[in-house]
Parts: structure tokens; C-alpha cells; sequence
């Protein structure tokens, strides 16, 4: 994809479907798998992830573990109960928005 801007308001919606879909994660794990799932159209930064994943633990949605693999410290991210109930709602939000993106990008998809 040429620009990132449109993926821009859905970063926090990303990192909550994919910490909902594979339990726990650490941050270099979520950028490779946004990776491989958008066949390299979309790349994270770190400098875009590691503030939306510090903002996510501040606000509750995410619990932290700090585990040592090898020589390195490694944070892996989990939700937690209130981040469980954030990712449905912003899954819902983000389903509204492509369906009235789609309504009006194109008019076969408009409501009588």
C-alpha cells in the first residue's frame, strides 16, 4: 500500500484483535504477524506500536509479563478483561466504518 494514513486510526483496533487472537504476544512478534497477515503491505513501526502498546497498559487493556529468553528481557502483552470488552467495541466500530465506507465508495452496497 502506497500510504499507511488510512491504518493510522485502526492501530489500536490491530493490536487488539491479534493479543485477542493469539493470547499473548510481544511487540517485534505483533509487527511480523501484521506483516505475514497483510502479505508485507503493512508495516508497523516500533515507533508507532511500542506508545499505542504503553497507552493500551495505562488505560487497563493490557497486562504485562516480563519473561527472559536467552539473554533477552522480553515483554510479552495480554489483555485483560476490560481489553477483552474493548476489542469487541472496537471491532464493532471498525465494522460500521468499512460498511459505510463501502455504502459510499460504492453504490451497488447502498440501502434501499
Amino acid at each position: 500500500m502506497k500510504s499507511t494514513n488510512l491504518y493510522k486510526g485502526s492501530l489500536v483496533t490491530i493490536i487488539l484483535k491479534l493479543l485477542n487472537e493469539n493470547d499473548k504476544m510481544y511487540g517485534y512478534e505483533i509487527t511480523q504477524k501484521v506483516k505475514e497477515i497483510t502479505k508485507n503491505e503493512l508495516q508497523l513501526t516500533e515507533g508507532a506500536l511500542y506508545p499505542a502498546l504503553h497507552k493500551l497498559e495505562a488505560q487497563g487493556m493490557l497486562h504485562v509479563e516480563i519473561s527472559k529468553v536467552g539473554n533477552r528481557v522480553r515483554k510479552y502483552y495480554r489483555l485483560t478483561e476490560d481489553g477483552t470488552k474493548e476489542t469487541v467495541a472496537k471491532l464493532a466500530e471498525l465494522e460500521s466504518y468499512i460498511r459505510n465506507m463501502r455504502a459510499l465508495v460504492n453504490p451497488k452496497f447502498r440501502e434501499g
